[in-house]
């Protein structure tokens, strides 16, 4: 049976062995179940490139979510064993804590058009998920692995390192897919931290990061107007500073100030 990559699903199958291997190896050691595994789920397994190499894995209990109804019949034909956890569903759907009552992790080779978010998701379910392995555009690997300077240091940065270390593990080339994509990819690593609360109003400092990086070429003092109106501003040196600039922490500091 062969299945037709999707261009509206952001379908470009893997096919280098060695690749799937590597990213499968990638996936940690984590807390165990009583019967000895961690609990997974591969998200968009396609052909199951990564999924033959995670069955392989006697620590990994899988569990897979697959939107394109093609692969998912491939997937039963191929590896009758996942029948009973394979899920015909949209990830971004999924109420999560429905499939897992315990500490799960996520990999996959995340769809290109939908990468971001996926990673929004992960933060909602930060407290259950220690761990993300996921192959995704180099740019947005270098975007969420980025640190404060950089271009690319972004909104989804700064969610994200709020809350995981974050390693950018390899680059991918084209050749490596069928179709290949007209760009490069990049595996990453997302382990949780050990921060328990950022110390502020959460809700508020997302609107502060998302308001200051949708105007990153003004300063701070400039992009948050918005959301304070005319209401006179507490000295930090923070507001001559544009987004790419703060760390984590300055954006804690700047939501303690405007809380």
């Amino acid at each position: 049976m062969y299945v037709r990559p999707k261009k509206n699903l952001g379908q470009h199958f893997l096919h280098e062995e060695g690749i799937a291997a590597s990213i499968v190896e990638s996936l940690g050691e984590g807390n165990l179940s009583e019967s000895g595994k961690m609990d997974v789920l591969e998200v968009g397994p396609g052909t199951g490139v990564l999924t033959k190499y995670l069955l392989r894995r006697d620590d990994v209990a899988l569990k897979l979510v697959e939107l394109d109804s093609e692969s998912v019949q491939y997937l039963w034909l191929n590896y009758p064993q996942v029948r009973n956890v394979l899920y015909e569903e949209d990830f971004l759907k999924m109420k999560l804590e429905k499939f897992f009552d315990r500490d799960f992790r996520i990999i996959g080779n995340f769809p290109y058009n939908i990468s971001s978010q996926i990673f929004f998701k992960v933060l909602d379910y930060r407290e259950q998920i220690p761990e993300v392995v996921g192959m995704v555009q180099k740019e947005v690997a270098d975007r969420i692995s980025s640190a404060p300077g950089n271009k690319a240091f972004g909104i989804l940065s700064v969610l994200l390192q709020a809350w995981y270390d974050i390693e950018y593990l390899f680059t991918v080339e084209p050749w490596a897919f069928t179709p290949p994509p007209k760009v490069r990819s990049a595996v990453i690593r997302l382990r949780r931290n050990n921060r328990i609360s950022l110390g502020c109003d959460e809700t508020l400092f997302k609107n502060i990061v998302k308001t200051t990086f949708n105007q990153r070429r003004k300063t701070i003092r400039n992009s948050i107007k918005p959301l304070i109106g005319d209401k006179p501003l507490p000295d930090t040196p923070l507001w001559a500073k544009r987004p790419e600039q703060l760390g984590v922490e300055e954006f804690v500091e700047l939501t303690g100030l405007l809380s």
